[in-house]
C-alpha cells in the first residue's frame, strides 16, 4: 500500500504492488499495523482504495468506520470496502491478521461485494476462519520467493473470503430490488436525492423502493438517500478537508446555503461546526 503523499486530514492510501510481492495481495499483523512508522499508524484516519480485511484472535479494540466506533473482539472480522474510511484505537493487545486485497479478488455475492454491506461480524465457524487465515500467510510467506505464488494466494484468499461470509447479516426479502436501489445511489446520490428518479432509471415503482428499502433497512428509500449524501459530506469535511462551499459544489448543490440547511437538518449540526469538531478531535 501506498500514501499519495498529500497533506489534506485523511490519509488515502491506493494500492501498489511492493516489489517483494506482486501479488496484489498483502498479508499482515495487528504486530505489524502498529509497528508502522509515524504517519502510516493505524490510529491515522485512512480511506484506501483496496479492501481491508482483519481477523481478530485475541483481545479488544475498537475499529471506526465511517464514523461508527465498533467494539472489536475475539473472534470477530473488520471488512473495510474501498473508499471507507477507518481508523483503529486501543489494538495494544490484539493479534490476529490483517489482508489486504485489491476489489478483483472479491466473489461476487458476497458481503465484500456489497458497498454497503456490514463493516464487522462474527463469521459462524471462527475456528476454520482463522486456520484459512493462518494457511493464507503462511503461503503468503512462502509465495514471495518462489513460483506459482499468484495462483495459491488467488485460491487461499477466496477460500478465506468464503468462509469470512459466513454468519455476516444477510439482507430481508426484496433483496434484489435494495441491491439495485444502493448500487444505484451510490452512483447517483450527486446527481438526484429523489426516490422517483431512481425508480424511473430502475423500471419499479417508488413504492416498491420504498418497500424494500424498509424490509432490507427499517428506514425509508428517501432517507437511505440522504443518509448516503450526508455520509459523503462527512467524509469530504473532515477527512478531504474540502470548504463548505466545494463540498456542496462536489455533492450537486447549486446553493450551499441549501447544502447547508440540507446537512443541518439531517445530521443536526452546521456543516462547518462539524468539520471543526472532527479537526478538534485529530
Amino acid at each position: 500500500m501506498v500514501e499519495n503523499g498529500q497533506q489534506p486530514a485523511i490519509r488515502t492510501v491506493r494500492y501498489r504492488v511492493a516489489e517483494d510481492s506482486p501479488f496484489g495481495v498483502e498479508v499482515l499483523t495487528f504486530g505489524r499495523l502498529r509497528a508502522l512508522p509515524a504517519g502510516k499508524q493505524p490510529t491515522t484516519v485512512h480511506r484506501a482504495d483496496f479492501h481491508v480485511l482483519a481477523l481478530a484472535n485475541s483481545g479488544r479494540g475498537t475499529a471506526t468506520v465511517d464514523f461508527v466506533r465498533h467494539r472489536l473482539e475475539p473472534g470477530q472480522v473488520v471488512w473495510i470496502r474501498p473508499g471507507w474510511t477507518h481508523s483503529w484505537e486501543d489494538i495494544r493487545e490484539v493479534t490476529g491478521t490483517v489482508v489486504l486485497f485489491r476489489p478483483e479478488f472479491v466473489p461476487a455475492g458476497s458481503p465484500g461485494a456489497d458497498p454497503l454491506g456490514p463493516a464487522v461480524w462474527r463469521p459462524e465457524h471462527a475456528d476454520l476462519v482463522r486456520l484459512a487465515a493462518e494457511h493464507l500467510r503462511r503461503e503468503y510467506a512462502a509465495a514471495v520467493a518462489g513460483p506459482g505464488g499468484a495462483a495459491i494466494l488467488g485460491h487461499l484468499l477466496e477460500v478465506l473470503l468464503l468462509r469470512t461470509a459466513d454468519g455476516a447479516p444477510r439482507p430481508a426479502d426484496n433483496r434484489e430490488v435494495f441491491a439495485a436501489f444502493s448500487r444505484a445511489v451510490e452512483t447517483g446520490y450527486r446527481r438526484s436525492r429523489e426516490v422517483a428518479w431512481y425508480a424511473h432509471r430502475l423500471g419499479y415503482a417508488p413504492r416498491t423502493l420504498r418497500r424494500a428499502t424498509q424490509e432490507a433497512l427499517g428506514i425509508g428509500a428517501k432517507r437511505f438517500i440522504d443518509d448516503r449524501v450526508v455520509l459523503e459530506a462527512k467524509r469530504l469535511l473532515a477527512h478531504d478537508g474540502l470548504s463548505v462551499t466545494a463540498c456542496a459544489h462536489r455533492l450537486g448543490f447549486d446553493d450551499p446555503a441549501n447544502f447547508a440547511k440540507f446537512f443541518q437538518s439531517r445530521a443536526g449540526v452546521s456543516p462547518g461546526a462539524f468539520a471543526e469538531d472532527q479537526r478538534w478531535r485529530r
